[in-house]
């Protein structure tokens, strides 16, 4: 049984990427014609599975935020199920679902995440501590994505105040380096790209960690800000700005190129030595 990091690695290499697609599926954005055509849930099905079918060339990953799917009510958890049918086989699909409880309940959580619903990843948020956070970690072959430093605007208010001499998001950081040890070696963080120098800083402590990176594109992050993570393990999420290229009948070719040209300005971050290590 291959690990996630193995599978992810798998994934990177066939389509040179370290891109990750975000299906975020807003029905205020969902170009007006599918909507017309068809009830909610089967024109987010539809849009998903364009935006896949096109982008499929240039991402290793898919990302699903739950926030969208369980907005479309009873029917969220069909379409959920019907967009993880559609991701390649190549590509590992995270569920961005910020899970964060203790007890059978988060076990509970991470069944239906990683067998129920067979995602390769969820988010979860460690404020509740080890126990929230081991039941996702005890899956050998999946991955749990440590909420670390985020990429909103308010991600300071908590995340930045003084632990000792480091702040709270290094100790996060150091608490989910030392659970990855301790379980399968599958944790990573959450690291938004808004932040350079917390990203920086997070590399350093953990040099070996997969950091998952959302905030390139609409919420500000470039790709020369998130060039220091490159050192070890990535995945780049680009959601709105791909997926929302185009509102128009041709979404689907516009989000394609939207993929590859971040593809591309990807490509030229990953070090040498990284590539050279890939291609062996």
């Amino acid at each position: 049984m291959a690990s996630f990091n193995q599978r992810l690695l798998q994934a990177q290499r066939k389509v040179s990427s370290v891109l990750c697609i975000g299906l975020d599926p807003d029905l205020h954005r969902i170009p007006r014609h599918l909507l017309s055509a068809q009830p909610e849930a089967e024109a987010v099905m539809a849009f998903n599975k364009a935006v896949v079918r096109a982008t499929a060339p240039y991402a290793c990953a898919y990302k699903l935020n739950f926030a969208f799917y369980e907005a479309l009510g009873r029917r969220g958890y069909e379409v959920i199920q019907h967009t993880l049918a559609c991701i390649p086989r190549h590509a590992v699909a995270i569920a961005d679902a910020k899970r964060g409880d203790i007890g059978n309940t988060a076990n509970k959580y991470a069944h239906a995440v990683f067998r129920t619903l067979d995602f390769d990843a969820c988010t979860v948020a460690p404020y509740m501590g080890r126990d929230a956070v081991a039941p996702f970690l005890r899956y050998a072959d999946k991955a749990a994505f440590v909420l670390a430093r985020t990429s909103n605007e308010s991600a300071r208010d908590f995340q930045e105040i003084p632990c000792g001499q480091e702040k709270l998001f290094h100790l996060v950081a150091r608490r989910a380096a030392a659970w990855d040890k301790e379980f399968a070696g599958n944790a990573g963080l959450v690291v938004g790209a808004t932040s350079p120098t917390a990203l920086r800083e997070l590399r350093a402590l953990c040099p070996q960690l997969p950091f998952l990176i959302p905030g390139v594109g609409a919420q500000g992050g470039t790709p020369e800000d998130i060039a220091p993570a490159f050192s070890g393990p990535v995945i780049v999420n680009s959601s709105r700005a791909v997926i929302y290229a185009s509102p128009g009948t041709d979404f689907a070719e516009r989000a394609a190129d939207g993929a590859r040209q971040t593809r591309e300005l990807l490509a030229g971050l990953v070090p040498e030595s990284s590539q050279e290590a890939a291609d062996q």
